[in-house]
Parts: structure tokens; C-alpha cells; sequence
């Protein structure tokens, strides 16, 4: 998650007086507008918490009224401090730092604590209602959607909310994973735009965890709806044939089957990006980025339309530099790297259930339950086959499709890296 201080703004006090704000964006978007007091009151809580050793060293104050240069250099590192802390094991999931940035974001957006109702997608188009209060966090209405669609306590843990915005062909682009520093409702409705939505969906790349989800019928519909949402969309590449089987299996209501059956087809379980334009092997070539299967994949069309294909394994990566556009790709490379770990270690992604603690979630007596999708729809006969590019994509570069071809390259500054895999051997793998 990449946090960034891009402008500061000179704002007038109760008194009259003027002071700076600062902006932090989370992922490019504005999370909250805070103050220099007010970050050094967090810094003085989690030194007083953490020790001094743990905690990276803050900005020092001034005495006197600053310089416009040094309000940048300030800005500068306070934007150091911020993902020196978001990035530390210990500091950067505290309840101290993510109840800083909850109560900000609430207070910048101006959103009173009250009680709402808040829709949440499936993967199906269903709509799920849950009431919440508006400075619920991400795992409170995690934990309200489990209960109002009876998901057992320890399968919480499998799913996710993520921010997606709607596009026309009733599809989704991912904007990112909800997290725990922040209030879903706020984020979603600060952003002013009825495309931007909550979806619920499962959150692991390997795909041995699909027989925990499917031991439970909520579960399995879940799992279900998501993997034919997937290929109707085309994220899961499924030929003839192969369509045939599902049908028949999606007639038969053999969900397990079907399920079964998915997950020996092309990239089932990947998240699929918005397309980008990348100058390898030829400027200009339209390329679709997706993750999965702990790889980052590259479907490049040439410009004599002919597809090829090329992969970066996770496990071979050692760090990976994204810019502002792409941090939600590095966000699931991290993922990966983390869930790898995970179960290295022999631990496990299963999550009780927290119960809030005046108790206000409880299962209601009329469960709603999660409705079977309709059936598939006839796959695309005119997907071009793959061809498997015969050199690695060692210089591709990245830029969103919507920016003008004539745009400069890329800044260095405007880059981030991630360097999750340092000091780590393949046999820890």
C-alpha cells in the first residue's frame, strides 16, 4: 500500500490564522488532509508504545515560520515517515496508526458517525445490504456481509472487500483491496461517483484453499458465482469444448464439478488489469496485465493484431518497481509473496469471527442467501490463440491506455519499490 504526500495547501484556523496541510493519497486517491501537530502526535504515541528504537525518526520541528522550500522538504519526509511506518511488520498494522488514519479520513470528508445502509456486490450482480455505522472499518462490514449471508466464522478469512469501479459492459477494474486503516463508506462514497462499488470476493491465490471454502454452502456459491462471473467476463480463457462441459455441469447444478473443472482452465484465479500500452517488443503494442497462480502475466497484442504471451514467476522476483497507476499489480504481488510465506511456515488463512463489542452483529433469522448465476453465455470464437513470446519481457514499461501516445516517459520519482523478496532464497520458497 503506498502512501504519498504529493501537495501541501495553506488552509485559515478557527483564529484566523493560516497553517499547512498536508495531503495524504493512499494508492493515488486523497485519504485524509492532516496537520504537522498531528502526525508528530502520532509519532509521539507510537514511540510511547513501540520505543524509540522501533520507530523512524520524525521531521524536527522549527522555530520560525517556514520557507516555502523548507514546507517541500518537510512535506518530503513526512511522505518518508509515512511509508517507513506503513511498511514496518510491527507499526504498520498497530491499532494506533490504522485508528489515526480511520478518525482523518472520517474527519477530512466530513462524514458524521451515524448509522447507513451500505450495498455490497457479488461477484453474480447480487446486492447485499448491510446496516452499518459510517466509521465502521473494513473488517466490521467484512464481518456484517459474513453474517447477513451466513458465512461460517472461519471462512471470513478467504474473503475481501475491494473497491471496483463499473464499467459499461457490466465488468469490473479494480482500484484495490479495502483496508484496515480505512472506512469503507467514506472511501467509497468521498469518491462522488455511482461507478465506483464494494465487491465481495475471495482473497487467496492458491487455489488448494477452494476445498476449505467449498466445505460449506455459502461458501461454495460464493466461489461459485465468482468463477462464472470470471468466465463470462473472459478472465478464464474456456474453448469449445470445454464450454459444453461447464454448461452441462452449471445445468446439472454440479457447482463442486464445475468448479472443479475451472481450475484446470487458463488463468482461473487471476485478477485481470485495466489495458496499458507497453514499448516492448514494439512501441505502441496494446498489453493486458494479470496475476495469478503466483505470476504476473503479459497478453501483448503486436500491430499486426497477433497475440503473444510472456510471465514473471513470483518466486523469481527479488523487488519490482510500479508507478502511482499500478500500485493495486503490486498490491497482489505482495499478496502472493505474503500468502507463500504463509503457508511455508505451515500457518494458516483461516480467521475466527470477531463479534463487535457491543454486539451488534448478529445473524438475522431470514438468511440471504447466495442465488446460482445464470447460465454461460457461448465463449468468444473469435479469441486469437496464444503464442508464447520466445524472449523475456525484460525492459516493459507501463502507462495507462487513456494517456496521449506523444506523453514523456515515466519520471523516476514517479515510480515505488518493493522489495519483499530481498534476503529471501529460493529454498525458503
Amino acid at each position: 500500500m503506498h502512501f504519498s504526500i504529493p501537495e501541501t495547501e495553506t488552509r485559515a484556523g478557527d483564529g484566523g490564522a493560516a497553517y499547512v496541510a498536508y495531503n495524504i493519497h493512499v494508492n493515488g486517491v486523497l485519504h485524509c488532509r492532516v496537520r504537522y501537530s498531528q502526525l508528530l502526535g502520532l509519532h509521539e504515541q507510537l514511540r510511547k508504545e513501540y520505543g524509540a528504537n522501533v520507530v523512524p525518526a520524525f521531521p524536527p520541528k522549527k522555530i520560525f515560520t517556514l520557507t516555502p522550500a523548507e514546507v517541500e522538504q518537510r512535506r518530503e519526509q513526512l511522505e518518508k515517515y509515512m511509508q517507513a511506518v506503513r511498511q514496518d511488520p510491527t507499526l504498520g498494522v498497530s491499532e494506533t496508526f490504522n485508528s489515526f488514519l480511520r478518525k482523518a479520513q472520517q474527519e477530512t470528508q466530513q462524514i458524521p458517525t451515524e448509522e447507513v445502509v451500505l450495498e455490497v456486490l457479488l461477484s453474480n450482480g447480487q446486492k447485499v445490504k448491510v446496516t452499518i455505522l459510517t466509521s465502521d472499518q473494513t473488517e466490521d462490514v467484512l464481518e456484517a456481509v459474513a453474517s447477513k449471508l451466513d458465512l461460517p466464522d472461519d471462512l471470513v478469512g478467504y474473503f475481501s472487500l475491494f473497491l471496483v469501479r463499473e464499467t459499461k459492459d457490466g465488468a469490473f477494474s479494480f482500484v484495490r483491496k479495502l483496508q484496515e486503516f480505512e472506512l469503507p463508506y467514506v472511501s467509497v462514497t468521498s469518491l462522488h461517483n455511482s461507478e465506483f462499488r464494494i465487491i465481495l470476493r475471495k482473497s487467496y491465490w492458491d487455489s488448494s484453499y477452494d476445498d476449505d471454502v467449498m466445505e460449506h454452502r455459502v461458501g461454495l456459491n460464493l466461489l461459485y458465482a465468482q468463477t462464472v462471473s470470471d468466465i463470462e467476463h473472459g478472465w478464464i480463457l474456456v474453448n469449445k469444448e470445454q464450454h459444453r462441459q461447464l454448461k452441462s455441469l452449471q445445468e446439472k447444478v454440479s457447482k463442486k464439478e464445475f468448479i472443479r473443472l475451472a481450475q484446470t482452465l487458463k488463468y482461473y484465479g487471476y485478477l485481470k488489469f485495466d489495458p496499458c500500452v507497453t514499448d516492448f517488443p514494439e512501441k505502441g503494442c496494446h498489453v493486458v496485465v494479470s496475476a495469478g497462480n503466483n505470476e504476473l502475466n503479459f497478453q501483448v497484442r503486436l500491430p499486426n493484431e497477433q497475440i503473444k504471451e510472456g510471465s514473471f514467476k513470483v518466486t523469481r522476483m527479488r523487488c519490482w518497481r510500479v508507478t502511482s497507476s499500478a500500485i493495486m499489480l503490486s498490491i497482489c504481488l505482495q499478496s502472493m509473496v505474503d500468502e507463500l510465506m504463509v503457508k511455508k511456515s505451515g500457518g494458516s488463512i483461516r480467521k475466527m469471527f470477531r463479534r463487535r463489542a457491543n454486539g451488534a452483529l448478529r445473524r438475522s433469522d431470514s438468511q440471504q442467501a447466495v442465488k446460482s448465476p445464470p447460465l454461460l453465455d457461448s465463449p468468444d470464437a473469435s479469441r486469437e490463440p496464444m503464442a508464447k513470446l520466445s524472449s523475456k519481457l525484460t525492459s516493459v514499461s507501463l502507462r495507462g491506455i487513456s494517456h496521449s501516445s506523444s506523453a514523456n516517459d515515466v519520471g523516476a520519482n514517479d515510480f515505488h519499490g518493493n522489495y519483499a523478496f530481498e534476503g529471501i532464497g529460493d529454498e525458503d520458497l
